[in-house]
């Protein structure tokens, strides 16, 4: 028997923050990105069981598209510049099931 999951979506955003001098996602803009989603799934009521969880992530090691967001169980892989692009991931993947293809980070793009 296959148990449904707990959530319909999650989405890791990675806030990782290097000191050496690297390029990182935090840097980016990634903070801001992940508290904007949070707010806009919460307010278009998709928070909770059954619903979309927002998590924050240390590094994804996918630093050369970021900063990056994934979307899980499909494991969709987002970059993003700005709340416009939060706005439109949220309503068209999370409440549509439709992902973002201009905002994908390319499959080779890693660390």
């Amino acid at each position: 028997m296959t148990q449904a999951s707990y959530y319909k979506h999650h989405i890791f955003f990675c806030l990782n923050q290097r000191d050496n001098g690297q390029s990182c996602c935090a840097e980016q803009g990634a903070t801001e990105a992940f508290e904007h989603c949070k707010a806009q799934v919460k307010t278009k009521g998709l928070a909770g069981p059954g619903g979309v969880r927002v998590n924050k992530a240390g590094c994804l090691d996918r630093c050369a598209g970021g900063p990056v967001a994934v979307v899980y169980p499909e494991g969709v892989w987002y970059s993003f510049v700005d709340k416009a692009d939060i706005d439109e991931i949220v309503d068209s993947h999370l409440v549509h099931g439709q992902p973002v293809e201009r905002l994908l980070v390319p499959a080779g793009v890693g660390r």
